[in-house]
């Protein structure tokens, strides 16, 4: 191919791609209303479909697990959204099968804590001088 059929190609692809995302331009992201826009039309079809998957009392859990530990309720809402794409989830879940779901995921996430004393400070301790 010649470098004139090449230039013809990208030329038609960049116009193809402008075309699918309007607000790109000349290799630019998006501009920032348009990733707030994108963000809180993502936040609306997550909240949307969690309220179909889950009753009001599972909701209400999720929600006030949010307030304590937004890592993993993100965590926990992306795989609920992904089990409901995915067809494993039969009817809303109920409070108690958010429970059991929970604690699948605490089991699993689980980190070892570990205690360690630095003996050293207790040897150059000044409370001893005083004997």
């Amino acid at each position: 191919m010649a470098d004139d059929e090449l230039d013809e190609i990208r030329a038609k692809r960049m116009a193809e791609l402008r075309g699918q995302y309007p607000g790109v331009s000349g290799g630019q992201g998006p501009s920032k209303e348009q990733q707030e826009e994108m963000s809180r039309k993502q936040e609306e079809m997550k909240n949307s479909i969690l309220v179909q998957i889950l009753d009001q009392h599972a909701r209400a859990r999720l929600n006030t697990l949010a307030l304590t530990k937004p890592d993993k309720a993100r965590m926990v809402e992306s795989m609920l959204i992904n089990m409901a794409q995915r067809g494993q989830l039969q009817g809303k879940l109920g409070e108690d099968q958010l429970k059991d779901l929970l604690e699948k995921v605490s089991e699993q996430t689980q980190k070892a804590t570990t205690v360690k004393f630095d003996r050293r400070r207790a040897a150059l301790d000044s409370d001893d001088d005083d004997l």
